[in-house]
C-alpha cells in the first residue's frame, strides 16, 4: 500500500484518487474548495460519472479515500502526490500552469522525506523540469535538502467511460529519469501491472508530448471526417457508410470515425490550442493542427447554417422556436466545457429563433453557461417538453435515451417536420416514414 495524496478534486483528480484507493493504496484528495470537499465528505459527488459514487463510497467505506481543505500532516513524511489542478488555456492558447506552480510550492514548503512529484494534469512539454526547479528554490529557502524526483504520467480518460478507462488503461506511461521514482509508481499501479497492462517508460518530455499528440491525432480524425461528412453532402455520397468503409481498414480504425457538429468537452480543445501554441514557440508550427481547430470552429457554425438552410433559407430563423435535445458535450457526462450545443443555441438566437432545450444531466450547468441567451431559451422539463410550440427539432448530444424517440409523437407535436440529426443517429428512411424531413450530417 502507497500512501497518496491527490492535488484537486476537479474531473481528473476525482477520478484518478477514488480508482488509486481503488487499487489498495491510501488516498487523500486535498482541494482548497472547502465546500466541495464536505459535499465529498458527505457522500455527495459534485460531477456525473457513471460509477464514480460507487468506487468513491466504497473506498471511504475500507478506509482508503479520505478529502482535506488542506494538506495533511502525513505529507510531511514523503509518499507519492498527484498534481491533478486545472491547467486553463491563457489568451495565446498555451496552458496556464499557475495553479500547477501553486500546488507545487505548497508542497514543497512542507516536505521532510523522500517525495515522488507526479504531474496528472494535461501540462506543456518541460512542465516536469518547471516542477523540478520550483520544489527546489523552494527547498533552497527554507535550507533544507529533501530528496524528491518528478515524475509525468498523463491521463488519458474519457468523460463518460472515466472509472473503466482508469481501471482498464491501454497503456500507464511513466515519464522520469528515476529507477527509484519508476519503481515506486509501479507500486502505485501494482494492480495494472499484475493484469499485464503495457508500461511505457521514458522520459517527463516524451511523456508529455505522448498525452498532446494522442489528444491532438485523435481531434484531427474527428475534423478530418467532419470535413468529408461535408464534401459527401455536396456530391451526393453518404458519410455513414464512408466512415464504415474507412474503419474496416486496420491502418485506420473506426474509431472517432462520427461525423457531427464538432468536438467540445475539457480536452480537446483546449490541448490542441496548447500544443499549437507549443509549436509556435519552438518555431515548429503545427499546420494540420492549426487547421484542425479551425474547421472544428467552422463545424460549429456549420451546423447553424444548415438549421437556418433547412427552414427555408437565410432569415428564416427569426420567430422560429426551436427544439434542442442535449447540451452537455457527449453522452454520459454533465460537461458543457466547450460543447458545440452552446455554439449552436448561441448561433440561432443570434439569427432570431428561440429554444426549447432538454439535456438528462447539464440543466444546471446550461443555466450559467446560456446565461447570455436566457431570455430566448425555454428549459424543458423532458425530451417531449422541447416539442410543444417548436417549429423543428435539432438533437445535438447523443444520449441513448435519445436514440429510440417516438418519431410519430415528434411529428404529431412539432409545428414543422424538420428533424436536423446532428449525430446522424438515425437511419433517414425510418424518420421519413414518419413523415419527417431528415437532416443529418453527411447524408445527401
Amino acid at each position: 500500500m502507497v500512501n497518496i495524496t491527490v492535488i484537486g478534486t476537479g474531473y481528473v483528480g476525482l477520478v484518478s484518487g477514488a480508482c488509486l484507493a481503488e487499487f489498495g493504496n491510501r488516498v487523500v484528495c486535498v482541494d482548497t474548495d472547502a465546500a466541495k470537499i464536505m459535499t465529498l465528505k458527505k457522500g455527495n459527488i459534485p460531477i456525473f460519472e457513471p460509477g464514480l459514487e460507487d468506487v468513491v463510497e466504497r473506498n471511504v467505506r475500507a478506509g482508503r479515500l479520505s478529502f482535506s481543505a488542506s494538506l495533511p500532516d502525513t505529507i510531511k513524511g514523503g509518499g507519492v502526490v498527484f498534481i491533478a489542478v486545472g491547467t486553463p488555456p491563457a489568451d495565446d492558447g498555451s496552458a496556464d500552469l499557475g495553479f500547477v506552480e501553486q500546488a507545487v510550492r505548497q508542497v514543497g514548503s512542507l516536505i521532510e522525506d523522500y517525495t515522488v512529484f507526479v504531474d496528472k494534469s494535461t501540462v506543456p512539454v518541460g512542465t516536469a523540469q518547471k516542477v523540478r526547479r520550483w520544489v527546489q528554490d523552494v527547498l533552497d529557502t527554507r535550507g533544507l535538502t529533501v530528496p524528491f524526483d518528478v515524475v509525468s504520467n498523463p491521463e488519458f480518460l474519457r468523460e463518460g467511460n472515466a472509472v473503466y478507462d482508469f481501471t482498464h488503461p491501454d497503456r500507464v506511461i511513466i515519464g522520469s529519469s528515476s529507477d527509484k521514482a519508476r519503481s515506486i509508481m509501479k507500486d502505485v499501479y501494482r494492480a495494472l501491472y499484475l493484469n499485464e497492462t503495457p508500461y511505457i517508460e521514458t522520459s517527463c518530455e516524451t511523456a508529455e508530448m505522448i498525452k498532446y499528440a494522442s489528444n491532438a491525432f485523435l481531434s484531427v480524425k474527428i475534423s478530418f471526417i467532419n470535413e468529408i461528412a461535408n464534401l459527401c453532402e455536396k456530391v451526393g455520397a453518404n458519410v455513414k457508410d464512408v466512415s464504415r468503409a474507412m474503419g474496416r481498414d486496420g491502418r485506420i480504425g473506426p474509431k472517432f470515425l462520427h461525423a457531427g457538429p464538432g468536438y467540445g468537452g475539457s480536452c480537446f480543445p483546449k490541448d490542441t490550442r496548447a500544443i499549437a501554441a507549443t509549436g509556435r514557440q519552438y518555431g515548429a508550427p503545427l499546420s494540420i493542427i492549426e487547421t484542425a481547430i479551425q474547421a472544428n470552429e467552422r463545424q460549429k457554425a456549420r451546423m447553424v447554417d444548415k438549421i437556418e438552410q433547412g427552414l427555408g433559407g437565410t432569415g428564416t430563423l427569426a420567430g422560429k422556436t426551436i427544439a434542442v435535445l442535449g447540451l452537455a458535450f457527449k453522452q454520459n457526462t454533465n460537461d458543457m466545457r466547450e460543447s458545440p450545443a452552446i455554439a449552436i443555441c448561441e448561433g440561432l438566437v443570434e439569427r432570431g429563433a428561440r429554444l426549447r432545450v432538454w439535456d438528462p444531466q447539464a440543466m444546471e450547468e446550461a443555466a450559467w453557461r446560456l446565461n447570455g441567451i436566457a431570455g430566448q431559451l425555454y428549459f424543458a422539463t423532458d425530451e417531449y417538453d422541447t416539442l410543444t410550440g417548436s417549429h423543428a427539432l435539432v438533437l445535438v448530444t447523443e444520449w441513448n435515451q435519445f436514440r429510440n424517440l417516438d418519431l410519430g409523437r415528434i411529428k404529431e407535436t412539432l409545428l414543422g417536420p424538420c428533424f436536423f440529426d446532428l449525430r446522424d443517429i438515425y437511419k433517414q428512411e425510418e424518420v421519413e416514414m414518419a413523415g419527417l424531413t431528415y437532416f443529418g450530417v453527411g447524408i445527401p
